[in-house]
């Protein structure tokens, strides 16, 4: 069985408003306004700041943490408002899970692979299923997790009567600790096709094994998950994820592009987190090199030449990250806007870009995460500071996606001109 390529997409476009809705008595209204939701962010980082220690070595299942971002209408926020979502675009989703991955690196990783799978039936499922698709996901307030990376050995999805069945074991997906609907890879039998499969995770066969075994990103709710005979309408099978030349429209390759940018905004947020909070400690305790640095400063903002030094080069390193993931986030909406009109060349290009955003962000980020505790000094390795939580945590995601790969498929497409190949990350 072959399953069929998605419908032509249509462009996504923007709007300072999001889109009109019209309500039951006819009235026109209008989505949150996009400047709003960086400000709901930021009010729920806030929140999440002021205990994110205490949660974090706690390691429970994130469920009041999914809440929060359930109420606070984050969780739909890509979605059209004409769907019942906020309306907002990737540059906006970028701001927030940023904003978010400060305050709680944990939370920032849900929040930023729930933007991504959620969004996939548009890249998979074609527009008139994508539509559907997404209403009732605003209406339930879905929470997604899941993973559709090519290293998981693929599910087996088997044709029936009605549907298909679901079997097999996962051995990492984002957030199944706490996911609604779960998004994963799954094989047809017979000719071995990946297709990429939508499961309530309500249903009898799905067993979760998100327990938060890693020694960072404690609150993920990530870890393995299995399907005994689990069953599968046809509309949850979203359509083909197969690397094979053609096999995908430029279009449909952007969701390789869009799941990097969403790991390298998570790595900019833990580094840019981190280093607000040593910032304070940089102005308010003594070096941590003293005595060897002379220091006829006392008082007034601090002058050590080799602190200075150190948190100059790791703001620049921050800041030339931001910069190159800002760009690559850029061509990524253009190339959205493009809809089906995009081509090879063009999605190359875009994919080039995320590729090297994330390997940037993900260097500055361990760069960083090392370093500024250096900065610190000793008392950085108090408990109850809880700063080794940056450094876990971004340290959990890099292992999971090496800079190496990234930087062959940058190379060899500036030596080359070979596009990078169509491969989804964990």
């Amino acid at each position: 069985m072959t399953i069929a390529p998605p419908a032509p997409a249509a462009p996504f476009g923007d709007s300072d408003r999001g889109a009109p809705v019209t309500s039951a008595d006819g009235a026109t209204q209008w989505g949150t306004p996009r400047e709003d939701w960086p400000h709901i962010a930021r009010e729920i980082a806030d929140d999440l700041a002021t205990d994110a220690v205490e949660r974090e070595q706690a390691g429970k299942l994130p469920l009041d943490e999914v809440a929060r971002l359930r109420e606070s209408g984050l969780l739909t926020l890509l979605v059209p408002a004409e769907r019942g979502g906020g309306g907002a675009d990737w540059r906006t989703a970028h701001t927030v899970v940023r904003t978010v991955a400060a305050a709680d690196g944990a939370v920032g990783h849900l929040l930023g692979s729930h933007y991504f799978l959620s969004y996939c039936a548009r890249f998979f499922a074609g527009p008139d299923r994508a539509a559907r698709i997404e209403r009732t996901f605003a209406a339930g307030q879905w929470y997604w997790g899941g993973g559709i990376a090519s290293q998981e050995p693929p599910l087996i999805l088997t044709p029936t009567a009605n549907g298909y069945l679901l079997d097999g074991h996962q051995r990492y997906g984002s957030g199944v600790g706490v996911a609604d609907r779960l998004l994963v890879r799954a094989a047809v039998p017979g000719t071995g096709e990946p297709v990429a499969v939508l499961v309530d995770t309500a249903q009898a066969g799905v067993v979760s094994g998100g327990t938060g075994d890693t020694f960072g990103q404690r609150l993920a709710a990530a870890g393995g998950v299995s399907f005994d005979s689990v069953p599968v309408t046809r509309d949850e099978v979203l359509g083909s994820l197969s690397s094979d030349d053609g096999a995908l429209s430029p279009f449909a390759g952007l969701a390789a592009p869009t799941a990097r940018l969403v790991s390298a905004q998570f790595c900019l947020g833990v580094a840019e987190g981190l280093l607000g909070e040593v910032r304070e400690h940089g102005r308010t305790v003594a070096s941590p090199w003293h005595p060897f640095s002379p220091q006829p400063w006392s008082g007034g903002p601090p002058q050590d030449p080799y602190v200075l030094t150190a948190y100059g080069e790791l703001a620049v390193a921050a800041r030339a990250a931001s910069a190159l993931a800002d760009q690559a986030g850029d061509a990524l909406t253009r190339g959205l806007e493009r809809g089906e009109d995009l081509d090879d060349e063009e999605g190359a290009e875009i994919a080039v870009l995320a590729s090297a955003a994330e390997a940037a962000a993900a260097r500055a980020a361990q760069e960083i995460t090392t370093r500024a505790l250096e900065a610190v000094g000793a008392t950085a390795a108090f408990a109850r500071h809880g700063l080794d939580r940056f450094w876990r945590d971004t340290r959990t995601h890099t292992l999971r996606e090496p800079v190496a790969h990234r930087l062959r498929e940058v190379g060899d497409y500036f030596l080359n001109g070979a596009h990078p190949p169509f491969s989804l990350p964990a």
